[in-house]
């Protein structure tokens, strides 16, 4: 199973100063405005700061970097946040999930802005294609959704049979990724349930509700509410023993079984890269967007053994990573 590879995302927390490329010639110190639905610290992610400071950027020194985020992941209140950016006159806007992209495109058509999408950033209505964006946005994503039929197989190795599975996810924001995702199950022979979570109060009883569905199994159609509480998740699938694949490798790291998908801490490095080239003088218009190239299977043996599950050593073989 091939590895990942990729990056995408920029974001900081505070105030600081410094001057490069074009801005230095200007003696200019750039200023990077981070937009996000919320972090667990109210920062930007580590992955992207370390990126900023590998290209040599010091915040303090030589950069100023806003963050702007709500901590109660209300996507409502984005397009208020996007606009304060907006009128701190930053240089570039780096958008750390989808809601936070449309949010900034919305806000600015000037200002260059740097994604990271999980969704598909043409069909959004953010670039006008992959190759070519043609405005003010570009970046980094992933499609997940073109994932959903190989985590399905993954699933269906593990376990034999495997006819029901539960999918966790928020229904008014989720059609089109359910759609996908159905399609894929018909073709392998599955039967798809949904278990709604809308809010924070609603995990424990979607997984009533693949208990009550007899699902075998559970994936996940990512959200910012899914993924802030995945530790939550990861929880509640191994107490339910029900095994779960998931698109990301925190997951398993928090306690989850399996993930099959790219790495958000590469995407989040590749977006420092973007903004680099953007303060250089790049423009958004003429950057295309970026997909990851691999990708990585992740498995944790501890939460296999927890939910009484035995995972054969054909599947083990192809993981990249196996935590005891």
């Amino acid at each position: 199973m091939p590895r990942i590879f990729f990056v995408g995302l920029l974001a900081l927390s505070g105030l600081t100063g410094i001057q490069t490329g074009s801005a230095q010639q200007l003696g200019k110190i750039p200023r990077v405005g981070c937009l996000a639905i919320g972090t667990k610290d109210g920062k930007p992610p580590a992955a992207f700061l370390q990126g900023m400071r590998d290209l040599g950027y010091v915040e303090g020194k030589n950069i100023i970097i806003v963050y702007r985020g709500d901590p109660e992941r209300k996507e409502d209140r984005l397009p208020g946040l996007a606009a304060e950016l907006v009128e701190l006159k930053v240089d570039v806007i780096v958008a750390l999930d989808p809601p936070a992209a449309r949010a900034a495109s919305r806000a600015t058509e000037t200002i260059p802005i740097v994604m990271r999408s999980t969704a598909d950033p043409v069909k959004a209505g953010l670039v006008a294609s992959l190759a070519h964006p043609g405005g003010n946005v570009t970046g980094v994503t992933s499609i997940s959704s073109e994932l959903y039929g190989k985590r399905l197989e993954l699933l269906k190795e593990v376990i034999s049979p495997l006819s029901g599975v539960a999918v966790l996810r928020n229904p008014d924001r989720s059609a089109s990724d359910f759609k996908e995702m159905n399609s894929a199950a018909w073709s392998l022979g599955l039967r798809l349930n949904s278990a709604d979570v809308r809010e924070a109060g609603d995990f424990e009883k979607a997984f009533k509700t693949a208990r009550t569905a007899r699902a075998q199994a559970l994936i996940t159609i990512r959200t910012p509410l899914i993924n802030f509480y995945r530790k939550q998740v990861a929880d509640l699938a191994i107490k339910s023993r029900l095994p779960a694949i998931y698109d990301e490798r925190a997951y398993v790291e928090d306690g989850g079984l399996m993930s099959y998908g790219t790495s958000l801490d590469e995407l989040h490095r590749h977006a420092a890269i973007f903004v680099d080239k953007i303060l250089k003088g790049r423009k958004p218009a003429d950057l295309p967007v970026e997909r990851p190239m691999r990708f990585e299977f992740v498995v944790n043996l501890k939460a296999a053994k927890q939910i009484g599950l035995t995972i054969l050593p054909n599947v083990l073989v192809r993981a990249d990573r196996v935590i005891k």
